[in-house]
């Protein structure tokens, strides 16, 4: 069993983070880390956790702890660690985007490593620091990566994304209210959404010619969870030879799948699946990407990389089911 720890614990991310990790068999909870809820209940303040566990919000930190849980604000986790000194031994996946682009990983002696599972996972079995994606960028990369493998991206690629209101975290701002988010639809950081920087980072490793742009934009939906992603670009291929290699790229992927029919939220909410669908329109390619932004998008990749950081099985403590009823 390996001791982890969590910074940051009152959020979406770290509820979902907390409520995996209780049900892995391979990980004991040591520690919460809040200093605003330090001696509350955790099941206080993620109620679905009540009667699940008695663990209790602390203020103490715990340096020697396996694996630590970065679940800050981004732009918190750097200075958070550059104040906190933990073990040479201790593993950390952070979950904001302070450590995600390679000008940015360096810190201290280690390097965080890009923790996107699918595009890098012998990597990520060696690192001992990884950056979670963000959860746009999960989805998108996800949709498109396979075309860059194969050096294919030689047009603009045009994305458009929803995301629920969880994807804004649990602070109220004009924007998250229910209502103005019932029963409403919003576009929002058009083309500039800070996700583009990890995208566009990987797809230039992947496709050394990438030299097209990512057109996002990203739109607020009126449901809590769920990313709904649409990418379409030109592609002179048919739609078989397509559709053969994105299977072959995900071949050894346990949570991503290329669906023959098209594919809708409610097949991935509350799991760590990605559902990709393939659709060919004259020499225009259409790809449907569709996640939960809570799990693949965040905690649940968390809990892949840590699967991959001890060697333990990938789909450890993920083998969850759609809320689909």
């Amino acid at each position: 069993m390996i001791k982890a720890g969590i910074i940051g614990g009152a959020g979406y991310t770290a509820g979902e983070l907390i409520r995996l990790l209780i049900h892995h068999d391979e990980v004991v909870i040591d520690f919460i880390y809040s200093t605003s809820n330090a001696g509350n209940a955790v099941s206080d303040v993620h109620q679905d956790l009540l009667g699940t566990t008695d663990l209790v919000f602390t203020s103490q930190l715990n340096n020697n702890v396996d694996v630590l849980f970065l679940c800050l604000g981004h732009g918190n986790s750097k200075s958070f660690l550059e104040k906190h000194q933990f073990s040479k031994n201790t593993k950390i996946i952070d979950l904001s985007n302070d450590f995600r682009l390679i000008e940015y990983a360096r810190f201290r002696e280690s390097e965080f490593t890009y923790g996107l599972c699918e595009y890098q996972k012998e990597e990520i079995k060696k690192a001992t620091h990884v950056a979670n994606p963000g959860c746009f960028a999960t989805a998108i990369q996800l949709a498109i990566l396979p075309l860059a493998a194969q050096q294919l991206i030689k047009e603009d690629v045009h994305v458009n994304a929803v995301t629920g209101a969880t994807g804004a975290g649990t602070s109220l701002s004009p924007t998250t209210h229910f209502t103005w988010r019932d029963n409403n639809f919003s576009h929002y950081k058009a083309f500039t959404h800070q996700h583009l920087g990890e995208i566009n980072q990987t797809l230039k490793q992947s496709q050394q010619d990438f030299n097209s742009n990512v057109l996002f934009v990203p739109n607020r939906g009126d449901f809590s969870r769920g990313i709904f992603a649409t990418a379409y670009t030109k592609i002179d291929l048919s739609l078989e030879k397509i559709k053969d290699f994105y299977k072959d790229y995900y071949k050894d992927s346990p949570f991503v799948f290329v669906s023959d029919k098209e594919v809708h939220l409610k097949q991935v909410v509350n799991t760590n699946k990605c559902l990709i669908h393939l659709h060919k329109h004259n020499d225009i390619l259409l790809i449907t990407s569709v996640i939960d932004n809570l799990l693949k998008g965040a905690s649940g990749q968390a809990v892949q990389n840590m699967n991959l950081m001890y060697d333990f099985p990938e789909d450890q403590g993920l083998q969850l089911k759609a809320n689909f009823f």
